[in-house]
């Protein structure tokens, strides 16, 4: 029987996401000391694969807002391995094994001396930390979120819209920049002047925004017909 059940954020949490430290499944916020769980990169098939159990409703998560609304829950379906699959799955785990034991074979191999300390000097050179000023079409833009793209690494510009990248950067390097109403804005790095002055526009499109906070999740029933 398909359950149906309704997401909904009721007191949006005001910390920044992009600060906290990156885990598994999302962020792990230090203020209220819990996990929180990143749900703006999963379908909707993943989202309700994540609440079919009732345990998982204690949850934080990151959402976009168009991810709040009313899911029909599959049923449940019962799992069998036939003795064909078992089979298939000790043979797998056997090779696996073995593919290991390989590896680990490979990787010991006599030590060699190297001169580290040359390398370690050229890469700290091709190395160098990014800062600049974020603008809408006219002024400063305060709190604008500067994040290295693949990563959970970034930082907010001050009141003044300035901003110091906190690691160093290397060329090739993508700073994503973004502010609630705005286009978002990728930068690829050439050198440290590369991000000094950004502008960005004013998004006419529009149509969602990220919510993050406690998740309430309630089953939705329809009433009977008499």
């Amino acid at each position: 029987m398909i359950k149906p059940f309704n997401l909904e954020i009721k007191t949006p949490c005001s910390e920044n996401f992009n600060q906290f430290t990156a885990t598994q499944k999302g962020g792990f916020c230090q203020s209220c000391e819990k996990e929180v769980i990143d749900f703006t990169k999963m379908n909707a098939q993943d989202i309700k694969t994540y609440f079919k159990n009732k345990s998982n409703q204690n949850t934080c998560g990151r959402f976009n807002s168009n991810q709040l609304k009313t899911y029909n829950q599959a049923p449940k379906q019962e799992k069998k391995l036939s003795f064909i699959s078992a089979i298939g799955l000790a043979c797998l785990s056997f090779f696996s094994f073995g593919t290991l034991q390989a590896q680990d074979i490979k990787k010991q191999t006599p030590n060699t001396k190297t001169d580290d300390s040359k390398f370690t000097v050229k890469q700290q050179e091709k190395e160098f930390f990014v800062k600049g000023t974020v603008f809408d079409e006219s002024y400063p833009l305060p709190g604008a979120s500067v994040i290295l793209q693949g990563t959970t690494k970034g930082v907010q510009t001050d009141f003044n819209g300035n901003f110091k990248f906190p690691d160093k950067l290397k060329k090739g390097d993508v700073l994503v920049f973004t502010y609630v109403g705005m286009n978002s804005q990728k930068v690829v790095i050439t050198d440290k002047h590369t991000a000094y002055n950004i502008t960005l526009q004013v998004d006419m499109t529009a149509t969602e925004c990220v919510l993050m906070g406690k998740v309430a999740v309630k089953e939705v029933y329809k009433s009977k017909k008499n």
